[in-house]
């Protein structure tokens, strides 16, 4: 079992976006068009099939309800319907050759440490900084556009194990 779990954009925020076809909390038009990059779609993490999948590109705050200072930015689903990404079994396997960055962060949006992955090999970089005390979550980000993709979070084991480690520490 990894230590962590991947987290997609909400299920409801696709629907809302794909029936108002606004972004949310935002209004901004949603711009539909056929893929003429990777994506990857937020919602099931997988990549587009360039030149033939349709997609969707609304306003995204992936601190949405964890923190209190936004950080908008663009953001892919596909235009009709599919399945959120499960979040257990590590890394998408869609995603695993792209370059990605991983931005560590602590509550209040305070930027730790960032990761550079080149190798497609994510999962000693997100287990390094999983290990920081200070590190709550992951935001993974694709290097070449900067864009958001995904959370990462301890797993429920992994995060029980850390709360019993601060607690003996006094934290």
């Amino acid at each position: 079992m990894e230590p962590y779990r991947v987290v997609a954009i909400p299920e409801k925020v696709a629907i809302a976006v794909r029936r108002t076809l606004r972004s949310p909390g935002y209004g901004h038009p949603v711009h539909a068009d056929v893929a003429t990059g990777y994506g990857p779609c937020r919602l099931c993490l997988r990549t587009f099939e360039v030149g033939t999948d349709r997609r969707l590109l609304f306003t995204y705050d992936p601190f949405h309800g964890q923190e209190p200072l936004p950080l908008p930015g663009p953001v892919f689903i596909h235009e009709s319907g599919c399945e959120r990404h499960a979040g257990a079994g590590g890394f998408p396997a869609d995603l695993i050759m792209h370059r990605v960055t991983l931005n560590a962060y602590a509550r209040g949006r305070k930027l730790v440490a960032a990761s550079y992955v080149t190798d497609g090999k994510p999962d000693r970089a997100i287990k390094e900084l999983l290990s920081l005390p200070e590190v709550d979550y992951i935001h993974v980000r694709d290097t070449e556009a900067g864009c958001f993709d995904f959370t990462i979070e301890r797993s429920d084991a992994a995060a029980e194990d850390r709360g019993e480690r601060e607690k003996r520490a006094g934290r």
